[in-house]
């Protein structure tokens, strides 16, 4: 904590007006953190490990309000805290749980708020809302697909014979580069009553919603239906990773989750398939013959994991009656 002086004038300061530098080595807690600090109404100027910050010269040149700090707390971090003029410093706090604990992980941000309104001396940040229950979600099922070349077309034509009013959200991992990614919502738009949009902040899934996974910079989900958008590049070759988004959507939501491989180069999306069957997410294919490149359906084909096989329109018929039929045996 620093002197009461900076404190009060950050009181004076609207949410978003204070700005937060979030220094951790695990990756998780970087994404706990950094959550928690935009569910506050702060702004966060940059979530990285040490390593990173002292790498990123332009970090050294923004105000800082307040550290949170999960890392060694050695000289060097000591002389930049203070050389900041911050108003508060916070130094280690417990690990954060999986994203998909989400009771858990309610239970530790409430922790952490309580402990940013002490240092700082504005209770009002515990009236933040954190997560909401599964009860407030319009959305039942997420469906995730994964496509790369020839992808456009069909994912087009599946969500040309989708109803809008499924109870599901659509999350889609494509490979492209920087500069056509902006034009997919405006191909997928076309013709369907799907709202779809390249993910640019932090966000809930909504039902009718076709999300976009941008390039450069990865997203988690979690069980209470939040997209998070992390300050980090995808690791890897394929941008984004369709098999890291798969096993993080495929442990948080499980039986929930429908997963479809459209036509693509490569196998990107076939690394955590035993883990997809032991979650009951289902996981089906495009058609090899019938896809502008088949090998990354095929590779899904080929993992003996594979539910169901069929063009674009026989997938959204499969989807349609799949969540009639759960709709149904879920009545009696």
């Amino acid at each position: 904590m620093k002197d009461n002086a900076r404190v009060l004038a950050l009181r004076q300061k609207n949410n978003n007006e204070i700005k937060v530098l979030v220094v951790a080595e695990d990756h998780r807690q970087r994404v706990a953190f950094s959550d928690t600090v935009r569910s506050c109404g702060f702004t966060l100027v940059g979530c990285v490990s040490w390593a990173q910050w002292q790498e990123k010269s332009e970090l050294s040149n923004v105000d800082i309000d307040i550290w949170l700090i999960d890392s060694d707390y050695d000289d060097s971090v000591a002389t930049a805290t203070t050389a900041s003029k911050s108003a508060a410093v916070l130094v280690g706090f417990s690990q954060a749980p999986y994203l998909n604990e989400a009771q858990q992980y309610a239970k530790w941000q409430r922790k952490l708020k309580r402990k940013l309104a002490k240092l700082l001396a504005l209770p009002t940040l515990l009236d933040t809302a954190a997560h909401k229950s599964d009860d407030e979600r319009s959305w039942q099922y997420v469906v995730f697909l994964g496509a790369s070349m020839g992808g456009p077309s069909a994912v087009k034509e599946f969500l040309d014979n989708v109803p809008a009013t499924l109870p599901v959200c659509i999350l889609l991992a494509h490979h492209f580069n920087q500069t056509m990614i902006g034009t997919l919502p405006r191909i997928l738009n076309r013709h369907n009553d799907w709202r779809c949009e390249v993910i640019a902040s932090s966000q809930r899934l909504r039902a009718g919603q076709c999300l976009i996974a941008p390039i450069d910079k990865q997203i988690v989900c979690d069980s209470a239906g939040r997209v998070i958008l992390l300050e980090q590049a995808w690791s890897g070759e394929y941008k984004p990773a369709i098999g890291q988004l798969l096993k993080n959507t495929s442990d948080v939501y499980g039986s929930d989750l429908i997963n479809i491989i459209f036509s693509g180069m490569g196998n990107d999306g076939s690394q955590y398939l035993d883990m997809v069957q032991d979650n009951n997410s289902q996981l089906w294919a495009q058609d090899p013959s019938l896809s502008a490149c088949p090998s990354q359906p095929q590779a899904i084909i080929d993992s003996g994991y594979c539910g169901f096989v069929g063009s674009p329109t026989d997938l959204a018929k499969k989807l349609t009656d799949y969540i009639g039929e759960r709709a149904a045996s879920h009545s009696r």
